[in-house]
Formats: structure tokens, sequence, C-alpha cells
């Protein structure tokens, strides 16, 4: 795939985009945008990011859903993005279940070896976006700047040692949004 020229930007799906139901997303009547979520994605979109989704789904090995399912899921979340104007360029996901040990599993980095190998971009010093300490790990990890949302589990992970300073926590995904956009 050609070299992006836009800068890359990374967001966790459950609790960052739509509610976590605490359980799995198993069809799309079930994934329910945040409030103001997708409205945020088409502002990366108008600003000429290109947003790419990094999400941890343990339901395809425990065999809750199979892969058609999740891409149901990711297809109509998709669309949902696009009907408010915003564009998700790429979404990766880890099948796995934490005792698979797996290099894919965020707080691992694989995925976001394999969103730079998908969109011919390098990811470090992009901004990360999510709600649990994995994805703050993760982001870390690869060189991405964390940030942290209060939605889905992220109210708990302000407590996390690993929690960004609190210039980097926000309220939800659009205030996360007008940080990146003043940045």
């Amino acid at each position: 795939m050609p070299k992006t020229s836009t800068k890359p930007i990374i967001l966790d799906r459950d609790g960052v985009i739509n509610e976590d139901l605490w359980g799995y997303v198993t069809r799309k009547e079930e994934f329910k945008p945040i409030s103001g979520s997708l409205k945020a994605i088409q502002k990366l979109t108008a600003a000429g990011f290109t947003v790419v989704v990094a999400t941890n789904q343990a339901c395809i090995s425990k065999k809750i859903i199979n892969k058609k399912q999740l891409d149901a899921v990711h297809e109509y979340m998709s669309s949902l993005v696009q009907e408010a104007g915003g564009k998700i360029d790429c979404i990766v996901f880890c099948p796995h279940a934490p005792k698979d040990n797996c290099s894919c599993r965020k707080p691992e980095t694989g995925l976001l070896i394999e969103i730079e190998e998908r969109i011919g971009s390098s990811l470090k010093n992009s901004f990360f976006i999510g709600d649990k300490e994995s994805d703050l790990l993760c982001a870390t990890r690869h060189g991405c700047i964390p940030l942290l949302v209060e939605t889905g589990y992220g109210g708990k992970t302000l407590t996390s040692k690993h929690c960004p300073p609190k210039e980097r926590c926000f309220k939800d995904l659009m205030d996360a949004v007008s940080y990146v956009l003043e940045s």
C-alpha cells in the first residue's frame, strides 16, 4: 500500500468509540456509539488524519463470535462513521485470549506493527486514544503518545501507575480529539 500523506491516529474501540458492554459486542445491534464519538472521528477525518482502530477481541478465541460476525460489527461501525462524515482507514484486532500469550494482544504492540504495514506509515509519535491500561502500555511501548478517555474503563484507569499526566486525560473522545487538533 502506498505511504499515507496524513498523520495516523490510533483509537481503541470498546469504551472509546462505543459503549463498553463489560462483555462483548457480538452483533451490530449491540454497537452503541458513545455520545460525540462519531463527530470526533469526523473532525479527525476533516483535519486529514488517518484514523485507525486497534482492538482486543478475545470473543473470537473464546468462540463467542466468529470473524465474520466481528467483521459485520466493524462494517456497521464504519458505516455509522461514514454517515457522520468521517472515515476509519484501517481496523485491526487481536482474536486471542489473554492466556494465549500472543504478540498482538494489547499491551503487546503487534497490532500497531500490523497497522504500520497496512497503511505504509510509522505510528511513532502518533496519538493513541484508549480507556484501558493495556492501551496506554501498548502506546508507550511502541513510541506513541497515550491519551486516556474516562469513558469505558477510563475512570478506573485514572488510578493506574501508567496513567498519563492529567493534561492528557479527557472526559471522552471528543475532548481528546479537541486536544489533538490543538496540538
